[in-house]
Parts: C-alpha cells; sequence; structure tokens
C-alpha cells in the first residue's frame, strides 16, 4: 500500500503499551517500503508535527509516540525483526539511532497475535532481532492454551495494576550502538569536570553522580523538569560525551542517555534520575536500566562504591521517581576488556486496541 492509498483504506494498526510507554505495533509489509516514505505515513499517523498531536494517535510525550515496525526474520537466531522507531512530537523527526525496551516488551504478544509466531501451551518464548543494534533478545511470553494472556499479577512502577509478566533476555548487546561494553575504552572520564563512566549494554549512557551536578538524586520530576538550566547543562554535557563515545554530532539525537546517580532511600540498590535526552524521565529506560548496572558493577566506574552490598549477580533494585525496576546483570570483570555474562528484565504489555487507523493527507 502506498502511503495516499492508506488516507483513505488505513493502515492496519496495533496500539500497545509496552512497559512504560504507548505506541504503535505495524507489521513491516503494511507500510511502505521506502524508508522515507515510511516515515512520512508514521508521522501522519502519529500526529506529529504538533504539540499536542490533536489530529493523530500521539499522546503528546516522547514516551507515547514511539513505533515498532515488525517483520519476519531471517536471521538464523531471530524469530522476527523489530526496528524502533522514535517520532517527535512538535518537531517531524523520526530516529532509529536507539532500541527501546518498553516498546521491545510487546513484540512478542504482537508477532504471536499476527501469526508471525506460532503459539505453545504455557510460555512461548520469541525471538527479537533488534534491528536498530543488530542484537537479539529473547522474550517469553504467557501462552496458556497457546494465547496470548495479558491478565496476570505482575506490577510494574509506572504502570497503574498488574498484568501477565513478560521476562526478556538480552544477548549481544554489548554496543549495541558504539561497538564496545566501554566506548571510551575506560572506566572512567571527565566531561566537563564532572566524573563520568561511558556505558553501552543496549544503550549509551553516561552515568555520573547527581552531586555532581549540585542535586540530591532524590528529586521530585516536576521539580527537575521546572529547571531550563539543568537541561541545558545536561544536553552541553551529553553532547560532549557523545563525542568521546565516538558517536559523533549527538545535538539531533537521543542518545546518549545521561543518568544520574546517587545513594538509594527506598529500600532499593541505587537511585537514579535519567534524562530523554534532556528531559528528565519519569521512570528509566529498560536498556538505560540495564546499562547502568553493568556499568556500576565495573571497579573503578562512577558510583561503584554503591554497589558494595550489592550481590555479585542476580536481580538489582534500581529505584527512579515513579517506583522500581529490577535489572538482573551478572559482569565478567577477570576479563579485559570486561564482559556482560547475562541482562534480563521482567516487564509487562497490554494491548489497547487494533484496526486500521487513519493517516492525515499529505501536505
Amino acid at each position: 500500500m502506498t502511503s495516499d492509498e492508506a488516507v483513505e483504506a488505513g493502515v492496519r494498526t496495533t496500539i500497545m503499551r509496552g512497559g512504560t510507554s504507548r505506541g504503535l505495533y505495524l507489521e513491516a509489509a503494511d507500510l511502505p517500503p521506502d524508508p522515507a516514505a515510511r516515515d512520512d505515513l508514521l508521522l501522519r499517523l502519529m500526529g506529529t508535527p504538533d504539540p499536542r498531536q490533536i489530529d493523530g494517535l500521539g499522546g503528546a510525550t516522547s514516551l507515547t509516540s514511539k513505533v515498532a515496525v515488525v517483520s519476519p526474520s531471517t536471521h538464523p537466531d531471530a524469530d522476527v525483526d523489530y526496528l524502533f522507531l522514535q517520532l517527535g512530537v512538535g518537531e517531524a523527526t523520526v530516529s532509529d539511532a536507539q532500541n527501546c525496551g518498553n516498546i521491545l516488551a510487546g513484540v512478542g504478544p504482537f508477532a504471536l497475535e499476527r501469526g508471525l509466531v506460532p503459539p505453545r501451551d504455557g510460555t512461548t518464548d520469541v525471538r527479537i532481532r533488534m534491528v536498530n543494534s543488530d542484537s537479539v533478545a529473547v522474550a517469553t511470553v504467557p501462552t496458556p492454551g497457546g494465547r496470548v494472556t495479558y491478565c496476570g499479577d505482575t506490577a510494574i512502577a509506572g504502570v497503574p495494576g498488574t498484568a501477565a509478566g513478560i521476562t526478556i533476555a538480552f544477548a549481544d548487546t554489548e554496543g549495541s550502538a558504539t561497538g564496545a561494553l566501554l566506548p571510551t575504552g575506560r572506566e572512567r572520564d571527565v566531561v566537563d569536570g564532572v566524573e563520568v563512566t561511558c556505558v553501552d549494554n543496549g544503550m549509551p549512557v553516561v552515568l555520573a553522580l547527581a552531586s555532581a551536578f549540585g542535586l540530591s538524586g532524590h528529586e521530585p520530576h516536576e521539580e527537575l523538569a521546572a529547571e531550563t538550566t539543568l537541561a541545558e547543562r545536561v544536553d552541553a554535557f551529553r553532547t560532549k560525551a557523545g563525542a568521546l563515545m565516538g558517536l559523533g554530532d549527538v545535538t539531533s539525537s537521543s542518545v546518549p542517555k545521561t543518568v544520574l546517580l546517587a545513594p538509594p532511600r527506598d529500600g532499593g540498590q541505587v537511585c537514579t534520575r535519567s534524562f530523554i535526552p534532556v528531559v528528565p524521565h519519569t521512570a528509566i529506560g529498560v536498556l538505560a536500566a540495564v546499562s547502568v548496572v553493568t556499568g556500576m558493577r565495573l571497579p573503578g566506574a562512577v558510583g561503584h562504591d554503591l554497589t558494595a552490598s550489592w550481590p555479585d549477580s542476580g536481580r538489582v533494585d534500581v529505584e527512579h521517581p515513579t517506583g522500581h525496576f529490577l535489572v538482573d546483570v551478572e559482569v565478567d570483570t577477570t576479563v579485559s576488556p570486561p564482559r556482560a555474562v547475562r541482562s534480563g528484565v521482567v516487564r509487562t504489555a497490554r494491548k489497547l486496541a487494533d484496526g486500521l487507523a487513519f493517516p492525515r493527507a499529505a501536505s
């Protein structure tokens, strides 16, 4: 179907909550094959550019302006390919520069519902190639009686109620965007006079202590969001860090993410405040959390002193502005460079709507 035909005929679209994000899930076969035409169609479906996205399906935030494009995979270790696209809200931008672990949580159920993977009775493993980083994740989806269920008793912070738990195990995510777990080759660097650790285990992240930014690291989201000077500082900081990580000019990119660390205060093991890329996150992204825990496990890294009471491996409780996030990471520090042995998280997803979506006409 061409972009013009979609205006009248519609595009089959599933709207899903994946983790703490919401997005449009589409099969690649239902979209124009040309990337420019595809992106134009998606922008019109989402209602971008418009701060309110009033004429589309977006929710006027970056967390609800996301797209998963799914197709059968030819990769020998994967069942489906998943291309993540981050759409702008007020600006007509489409970025494939990063993965999204939250939207990833919905890819397994979507693939099963669309018949791209045959479900089994009990649980079904869906092997997902994340096209953005050419890495593979395995989502274990509850499928009692051979059907996807979204009902369950798993709660995740930032989402009301409970749903079926989906376990996601990551493989080969080291250096997803930069080519190395430690993109600079060092556990510690200095950016704008601030000691940092640059790490990439699925998401390029710059770790720094909140105190280095004059913060406690326990500030409410609203307080951080109101600090315009903080946003400017974070932007300048991450731009320099991006160049140091080999990402080039990141002024128009959503990576690297900046995550500020502080001692826990709510029963967790570390408190975080993250930015996407300069707006404070109400929680923390899935792959950002994985990279944070990975980086902190490295001796000599920023924040490593906070891990003295952590288990050598197993789940780490990461505090964020709206709750907690459990991350399971094991790192082998006996080799050089260090290597991530295992990474995994538990997420939930829920199908919100499925049918035809109608884009606005091309201008």
